[in-house]
């Protein structure tokens, strides 16, 4: 199973968790998060990282889910990315981790990386009157 980080600031990645939690109706297995917040020391952070990592290695790789790319927690990430075993992405959004979780048990990290991109894009809508229409009835 691909293991799943959630890198991002504040407790983005715990509320995402937690929204993927109540919409599966479980947490899932392999899933944890790093949450940035105030300005903790740089090699604090670093080794934290390298932790959850090493907590959920088991052996198919680990697909890093970061909020924003250029600030620290990508920053940080930067520094511990392996082509091919430990790879990352950033923009995460709730629809992205959802494909995340369902398809991590049956893509290689590769084409889960390309599937989870086009679905955290296609996700992006400007809601108007006749898609809220189409979607209630109202």
């Amino acid at each position: 199973m691909i293991g799943i980080l959630i890198v991002a600031h504040g407790s983005l990645a715990d509320s995402l968790v937690e929204c993927a939690t109540h919409v599966l109706g479980q947490r899932p297995r392999a899933l944890v998060t790093l949450d940035f917040t105030g300005h903790a020391d740089p090699d604090e952070r670093q080794k934290a990282l390298q932790a959850r990592l090493a907590e959920l290695d088991q052996g198919d790789g680990i697909l890093v889910l970061n909020d924003m790319y250029g600030a620290t927690p990508s920053n940080t990430l930067c520094r511990v990315l392996v082509p091919g075993r430990v790879e990352a992405v950033t923009g995460v959004n709730l629809p992205m981790l959802l494909k995340a979780l369902n398809y991590r048990d049956n893509l290689a990290l590769g084409p889960l990386i390309e599937r989870i991109v086009e679905g955290g894009r296609n996700s992006i809508h400007h809601i108007t009157e006749t898609m809220c229409h189409a979607a209630t009835g109202h």
